[in-house]
């Protein structure tokens, strides 16, 4: 199937030719029609789908011909949850419309507001948005929403976890009731079903992957390793397999403070990114990552949110996160639209509760590692999934995780498969279980 098959106009068959993309991605298939035909529209995807395209191509040919907005106002909506998802949005609506006559914009907090409401004044066919910064500016009046035709909420799971529930529920009162709406989130939990009951009519839903689901792209895999021994094996494998591109992620701003520092005291350029950086900073942060000139970008989950590097090889988490959604989230940033990807996670004998929730959300055992000059003195203990009819592979009869070959491991460089195995064994605490 192509995209000309969707009912695409020519100047945004043009737009995407020239991003590169020829053949559509499973939610673009299902969602471009839809949002074409002006229905309601509540879609789950994982992320790296093209999820943004899917709504923002058909919108943009919806907008085309329609009446021009006046001072002030907006005729589509985009609410996302963080400042770089509303970047990254208000890109992909710049882009893939350049070759209309429409104006979009973006606003977000952390920066001044007065070129905001600047952009404003001569009214915006797409605004793409934070919650809290847009309530601002409708507090100034510097934003009318009579005109509006089509709302989209991006990453609605995401803003109920941020706590943006009231901010969405204000910002609903003073939308036309008359309008399209459009509810993009990685999951259907019970809230997000809860939430739509109320403004969305009669929806078509659209769900392209199993709820909770890791994308199959990404190799997923576990080291285990003392706390206090972190740091430095993270070092080893970045120089050892010459990465030159690594997402980290860790669960405090703090935490990614003190790893960036001592990353570069090892000799390896990182930046960190999360909510208590400037929008400048954090902005600067993400393109020296892109452009190669850091190779370790460190962030927590929020800030880590729209974070969109296409082919980006590694994903690593330093620290587990305490919600287990939250690692699908994190791994879904490497691995996306088709390209292969790698998610390492360094898991402490104190994090094992962590790692079987995650296992039993993603329904896997995930693959075990040990590093040679790494093996802990305190071993992470054996999990299992607690649905009995699932059983994971085990490898012996210790009852230990699967483990691949060398062949199959994502490293550029092989490492001492025997070594390791000598040493696990010889592990006092090998043998429980």
């Amino acid at each position: 199937m192509s995209f000309s098959s969707l009912g695409l106009s020519p100047s945004l068959l043009k737009a995407v030719e020239d991003k590169g993309y020829s053949t559509p991605s499973p939610i673009q298939v299902e969602a471009i029609p839809a949002v074409l035909s002006g229905k309601d529209v509540m879609a789950a995807a994982q992320t790296g789908t093209g999820k943004t395209a899917s709504f923002a191509l058909p919108i943009l040919q919806n907008l085309e011909h329609g009446q021009k907005p006046q001072s002030k106002h907006v005729r589509t909506l985009v609410l996302t949850p963080t400042r770089e998802l509303a970047a990254q949005v208000a890109e992909s609506f710049s882009s893939y419309g350049k070759h209309l006559s429409l104006k979009s914009s973006v606003v977000f907090g952390g920066v001044k507001i007065n070129p905001q409401i600047s952009k404003l004044r001569g009214g915006l066919d797409v605004l793409v948005a934070t919650p809290g910064r847009l309530i601002d500016l409708h507090n100034q009046k510097a934003v009318n929403f009579s005109q509006l035709e089509i709302l989209v909420l991006d990453e609605a799971d995401r803003m109920l976890d941020m706590g943006f529930i009231r901010d969405i529920k204000k910002i609903l009162s003073l939308l036309p009731k008359k309008r399209q709406t459009l509810l993009f989130s990685a999951t259907f939990s019970e809230d997000i079903r809860k939430l739509t009951s109320s403004f969305l009519y009669q929806p078509v839903q659209i769900e392209v992957s199993p709820r909770n689901a890791a994308a199959q792209s990404v190799q997923q895999s576990v080291y285990e390793v003392d706390k206090s021994q972190k740091t430095g094996l993270l070092s080893h494998l970045i120089r050892n397999n010459n990465w030159d591109q690594v997402l980290v992620f860790t669960r405090t701003k703090h935490g990614a403070n003190k790893l960036t520092k001592k990353l570069g005291q090892d000799g390896i350029k990182a930046a960190a990114i999360h909510g208590n950086k400037s929008q400048a900073a954090r902005t600067r942060a993400l393109a020296e990552f892109k452009s190669y000139e850091i190779q370790v970008l460190v962030a927590t989950d929020i800030a880590a949110r729209g974070i969109d590097i296409s082919e980006l090889p590694h994903v690593v988490n330093f620290e587990l996160p305490n919600v287990p959604e939250d690692y699908v989230h994190r791994i879904g940033r490497t691995g996306r639209a088709g390209s292969e990807g790698a998610a390492i996670s360094l898991v402490s004998a104190d994090e094992v509760k962590l790692l079987s929730g995650i296992e039993n959300l993603i329904r896997q055992t995930l693959v075990r590692e040990l590093e040679t000059g790494f093996v802990p003195s305190h071993s992470v203990p054996l999990t299992q999934l607690k649905d009995r009819s699932q059983k994971p592979k085990r490898a012996n009869s210790n009852n230990r995780p699967a483990r691949k070959p060398n062949s199959q491991r994502n490293t550029s460089k092989p490492r001492n498969k025997t070594a390791n195995t000598e040493q696990r064994k010889a592990h006092p605490k090998q043998k429980q279980s």
